[in-house]
């Protein structure tokens, strides 16, 4: 008898690919704002910085909210809510004048992204998938993230010449509750045992905190999130500032990039574009290695690239092999870190357990960004910034090694 493969591509799977991009098409493109909105309004770099900053903490204090919701009251009803949250934010941000609104404002702007992100998204996508797809398949949704990241930016950037930016945020805003259309293929059937059924989160959560493993893969995440909050936020920005110029007669100046502004936005879309393949790749591996290994070796590789980057001269050319090789490992960690917490803690409570561990790296990315700006501001560069990165890069790689990869239930009492 023929054994009958569950099959890697789902609907479940393609409407939250789509959703995961749109969010993340909207949330990669705040970057190419800031100096826009600081020089409307003659504000320091450092008032912007905060309100991203208040974002990305809101982002990381409701991903473990929404996953609740997720798990109490339907995968469906929390992204709706994270939608209308979101669309809220962006069209309210749009009328802002001081940098105290747009901060506090920010704050509906970072719980839609967890409505409409990884946390939710990530586990209805881990739920629907068979064992032997799972890794893959939480690769592909986070893939499709950085799919949004390619566009995001540049499309920000475009708009922005035709447009006011408060325009820009109520297109934005559109976009995002257009998403809601799709939730029709958002049902998925659980396959979690009956064991995890029969627990009520507040003892999966007793357990998990008790666990040292669930205490290092928290802790490794931050510097995840600082290395991408600050990057996403200031990159644009600094190439901008920072860059050599682009030869007129050089290859970048005949496909349309002969600004460093416009290098800021495209170096934003290389980075998701090379995501997308090593994303992909980490997820393959991930059904095969240990993750905690891998995601090892991930924060290794992003502490030496981000060193050599800042040793080396800002040019065009650096500007972008940067792009490529950080882009590779950009996202690579998510799919190996929410895999790994639903490998060793189980499926039932995946949304409110990963969106804990989310939270490290939102504290991470509030970190990175607010200190992009507390720093550029009091030295006009952005150098400690980059060298901190560089140390909490390589406290991750070490942390994740002690980790158990056993699943907890598996494990000798």
């Amino acid at each position: 008898m023929t054994e009958t493969r569950a099959p890697l591509i789902t609907p479940v799977l393609m409407a939250g690919c789509i959703i995961i991009l749109v969010s993340f098409a909207i949330r990669a493109s705040f970057g190419v704002f800031q100096i826009p909105i600081a020089e409307e309004f003659g504000w320091a770099r450092a008032e912007f910085s905060l309100a991203i900053a208040i974002q990305n903490l809101a982002w990381g204090l409701g991903q473990p909210i929404f996953g609740a919701i997720a798990e109490k009251i339907g995968d469906r009803k929390a992204i709706i809510l994270g939608a209308l949250t979101y669309a809220a934010g962006l069209v309210a941000s749009s009328y802002a004048v001081t940098p105290g609104a747009h901060q506090v404002l920010e704050i509906l702007v970072g719980f839609g992204i967890a409505g409409t992100g990884f946390g939710v998204i990530l586990a209805v996508v881990g739920r629907a998938a068979s064992d032997d797809n799972r890794s893959m398949a939480l690769a592909i949704a986070t893939a499709a993230g950085s799919a949004g990241q390619v566009f995001g930016a540049p499309m920000a950037e475009w708009m922005l010449t035709l447009m006011p930016w408060q325009t820009v945020f109520g297109l934005f805003a559109v976009a995002i509750l257009a998403v809601l259309l799709l939730l029709p293929m958002m049902r998925s059937d659980t396959v979690a045992t009956r064991a995890e059924l029969e627990e009520s989160l507040s003892a999966v959560l007793k357990k998990a905190f008790r666990d040292p493993s669930y205490s290092l893969i928290f802790l490794g995440f931050f510097s995840c999130g600082y290395q991408l909050g600050f990057i996403t936020a200031h990159f644009p920005a600094f190439v901008t500032e920072m860059s050599g110029a682009i030869d007129p007669s050089g290859p970048l100046a005949s496909i349309g990039v002969t600004t460093t502004s416009a290098l800021g936005a495209v170096s934003i879309s290389l980075i998701g574009l090379a995501n997308i393949a090593g994303t992909l790749y980490a997820g393959y591996l991930g059904k095969r290695y240990s993750k905690k290994y891998l995601l090892a070796a991930i924060y290794t590789g992003r502490t030496l690239v981000a060193a050599l980057f800042i040793l080396m001269p800002i040019t065009p050319m650096s500007v972008i092999l940067f792009s490529i090789a950080m882009g590779s490992l950009w996202l690579a960690t998510v799919p190996l870190t929410s895999g790994l917490v639903a490998h060793i803690y189980g499926l039932r409570y995946m949304g409110t357990l990963y969106g804990i561990v989310f939270f490290s790296h939102q504290l991470g990315s509030f970190l990175g960004v607010w200190l992009g700006g507390r720093m550029y501001d009091a030295f006009g560069d952005y150098t400690m910034v980059w060298w901190i990165g560089v140390g909490v890069g390589a406290f991750s790689a070490i942390v994740h090694l002690p980790v158990k990869e056993q699943p907890l239930a598996a494990r000798p009492a």
